[in-house]
């Protein structure tokens, strides 16, 4: 699927999550999707999963010391094909990070199937000063989102 889209990463998101839940729909039909999408944004720059470790490290450097924003899109499609979708941002702040360190976390491979080059539940959670929003929103999937989601499109929850 592309994962492509030139938008702000809060326009970009809501499309991305629905292309990912369009096309799991086409392979399931008649069932409930579910499909969310992540961006890191700082300074109106998106920031997406890095390419390599240069880039993840270009990123822990623009991130580090500041505070950004994390947007995640959630989309659930009820069986009946009914579209429900919403998105959250949250305001994450790092603490200063010298260049060792994000080596050293770059290094583990965690940050690069990441957006924005990092983890919050991993190693990266240690530079986090302050959230202003949702905690789950920044690992990747807002479950207050998601609950108010599938409660609209009828998906029974217990």
């Amino acid at each position: 699927m592309d994962e492509s889209c030139d938008l702000p990463a809060g326009e970009a998101v809501r499309i991305l999550s629905l292309r990912k839940a369009h096309a799991a729909a086409k392979v399931h039909p008649g069932r409930f999707i579910l499909a969310a999408d992540t961006l890191v944004s700082y300074q109106d720059a998106a920031l997406g999963k890095p390419a390599d470790e240069q880039e993840a490290v270009r990123m822990l450097h623009m991130l580090s010391g500041k505070t950004h924003q994390v947007y995640t899109a959630v989309t659930v499609i009820s069986p009946d094909g009914t579209v429900y979708t919403d998105a959250d941002r949250t305001d994450v702040t790092f603490t200063a990070v010298d260049d060792a360190e994000i080596l050293d976390y770059v290094r583990s491979g965690e940050p690069l199937d990441k957006a924005g080059a990092y983890a919050l539940q991993g190693r990266a959670g240690l530079w986090v000063t302050h959230i202003d929003g949702s905690d789950t929103s920044v690992i990747g999937l807002p479950l207050y989102l998601v609950r108010s989601l599938l409660l609209q499109a009828g998906f029974p929850l217990f």
